[in-house]
């Protein structure tokens, strides 16, 4: 199979889906693979290592898409892309659909097979969601920390505090990855820190991991609230997979926060948890809405990129050389981690989340292939 890598370009993506490792993985099994030129350069990788890899060096995103049975790509495909995507051609990507109506229509449209990474299940894990979610609860505490500050539009409390002198207090909405990764990250740099889940099993795993500065509470909306007006710093970390993220916080909430509290949303992918969040860039990051501050960057592991993309490659290439070697059909037929990856397949959605979202036709992946 003609496998394409091409160029990220969503506002400050550094990232690219492949890895010259990752390529001569794909050449070794038999498929070629094309890259656009300087697609890694943001990663620190140049088109020469991919070349030493076995790849090839295209000099336009055109020529990548016009080739190839099977595109990588690391974000959703934005507008300017939309044109290039053909029917039978697969896709494998971070699609977060269910936000997003415009690009929902827009890949109907185009026939193309749209696997996303981000429903790819195996047991109750998303293991392509995983590292990425990893990186990005970690990456929120260092963007709180900094928003928080004084010069920034922040109430101006360093989170770990010094002696005789207050810490941050640190709300954090979701106990899944994203979620543990935050709490991990604002413990240890000494914040005072409540974790919300409405999973009591999880909320039980996470008490005997987590530090002692890190308190454990059953979410309910009363409780969400009788914790606003005394949080500094609130990461929203909330997942159900392949749909819309529920709102957790409105806008009438904000009145009982203290001026200068940071939200960063993590769920801005899926549509955000609280209602006043809106997707950012890490050209323009933040806003503020009733004093305070929203940080809603939809590609946070974007400015990490030597991190995320190594981390990236190293989980979703095993399924690239599967989906490559079985092509879009077959995978859904026989394979059932690729079959729960299929968002859209011949011009009908079959996540039925996505469907819901929009109260579009649903159809399974199997009838869509016919």
């Amino acid at each position: 199979m003609k496998v394409g890598v091409v160029r990220e370009i969503k506002v400050h993506e550094n990232r690219v889906a492949l890895t010259p490792a990752g390529t001569e993985r794909l050449v070794a099994s038999g498929h070629e693979v094309m890259v656009e030129t300087q697609a890694g350069v943001g990663s620190g990788l140049e088109n020469g290592l991919y070349e030493q890899a076995g790849g090839r060096i295209a000099k336009s995103a055109a020529e990548v898409w016009g080739a190839c049975d099977l595109i990588l790509k690391v974000k959703e495909p934005l507008a300017p892309e939309w044109p290039m995507m053909r029917k039978g051609q697969t896709l494998f990507t971070y699609l977060h659909l269910a936000a997003d109506r415009a690009l929902t229509e827009a890949v109907i449209k185009t026939g193309s097979q749209c696997f996303a990474y981000e429903t790819l299940e195996v047991g109750n894990t998303l293991p392509l969601l995983t590292p990425m979610s990893e990186v990005a609860g970690r990456m929120a505490i260092q963007a709180g920390a900094q928003w928080l500050e004084r010069s920034r539009g922040g109430s101006g409390i360093l989170l770990g505090g010094v002696p005789g002198v207050e810490r941050a207090t640190v709300l954090i909405l979701g106990g899944g990855v994203v979620g543990t990764q935050a709490a991990r990250m604002a413990c240890g740099l000494g914040a005072d820190v409540t974790l919300m889940d409405i999973n009591i099993d999880r909320l039980r795993y996470l008490d005997d991991v987590m530090p002692k500065n890190c308190h454990l509470v059953f979410s309910t909306p009363f409780a969400l609230r009788s914790y606003l007006s005394k949080t500094d710093l609130i990461v929203g970390a909330v997942l159900i997979p392949g749909a819309a993220a529920p709102k957790l916080i409105r806008r009438e909430d904000l009145k009982l926060m203290k001026p200068g509290t940071v939200i960063v949303d993590v769920a801005i992918d899926q549509g955000g948890c609280i209602e006043t969040c809106r997707p950012t860039t890490h050209a323009d990051p933040v806003y503020t809405v009733d004093g305070i501050l929203h940080y809603c960057v939809a590609n946070m592991p974007g400015a990490v990129p030597r991190t995320s993309t190594f981390a990236l490659t190293n989980a979703t290439l095993p399924y690239t050389l599967r989906l490559a070697k079985l092509g879009a059909k077959q995978a859904i037929a026989t394979d059932p981690a690729l079959r729960s990856a299929a968002n859209v397949i011949n011009g009908k959605i079959v996540y039925k989340a996505v469907a819901d979202a929009f109260d579009m036709p649903y159809t399974s992946a199997e009838q869509a292939i016919g």
